[in-house]
């Protein structure tokens, strides 16, 4: 595989998601860290809080490359008043565009007042209809249990998060049961 672009489209051993219900926005991560096909560590904090505690970012993918984005987005951030939609966007560009940026292997989910976004180096940044989304590879089954708990629970976003990842982890080698789950309130 050709580094760059190519790599980072694929999914990575992490899950990561982020729900909006209401007024809360809460964002959950398992803990699981591998490398190849062995777990390194099981207590691994994926979510940061960032601009003031405003906005919650989650990361599947290489940790190092990740802290570099995280400080890469807040910087983003702070250069847009914290438009949360205007910083992705100036993020994914820069992060597609910059030779030593574009080598970078990871996925970001962002949060806070304004939703949810799914940001990757390839120059997507994706708003999900619904205020649920989720990365890595346990993204989908976290998605889909979230969904469901959404349209036939009043769960609080916290709960779906929890309840979401903990299915994932029933069903992903990659994801492990170390839940946790962070939360914002508008």
């Amino acid at each position: 595989m050709q580094k760059g672009r190519d790599q980072a489209r694929t999914v990575h051993g992490t899950t990561v998601l982020a729900v909006r219900r209401g007024t809360e926005l809460a964002m959950a991560a398992d803990g699981q860290v591998t490398v190849g096909d062995v777990v390194v560590k099981h207590t691994a904090r994926k979510i940061r809080r960032l601009f003031d505690d405003q906005v919650l970012v989650g990361f599947s993918g290489a940790t190092a490359d990740a802290f570099t984005l995280f400080d890469k987005f807040e910087a983003q951030l702070q250069r847009h008043g914290g438009n949360l939609r205007r910083a992705a966007v100036e993020l994914a560009r820069e992060w597609r565009s910059d030779k030593f940026l574009r080598e970078l292997d990871a996925w970001l989910l962002v949060g806070g007042r304004d939703g949810v976004l799914v940001v990757s180096g390839a120059g997507d940044v994706l708003e999900p209809d619904d205020g649920v989304a989720a990365i890595g590879s346990g993204g989908a089954y976290a998605l889909a249990a979230a969904r469901v708990l959404i349209e036939h629970t009043d769960l609080a976003a916290p709960a779906i998060a929890k309840v979401a990842l903990e299915t994932a982890a029933r069903l992903c080698i990659y994801t492990n049961d170390e839940i946790t789950v962070d939360v914002l309130n508008f």
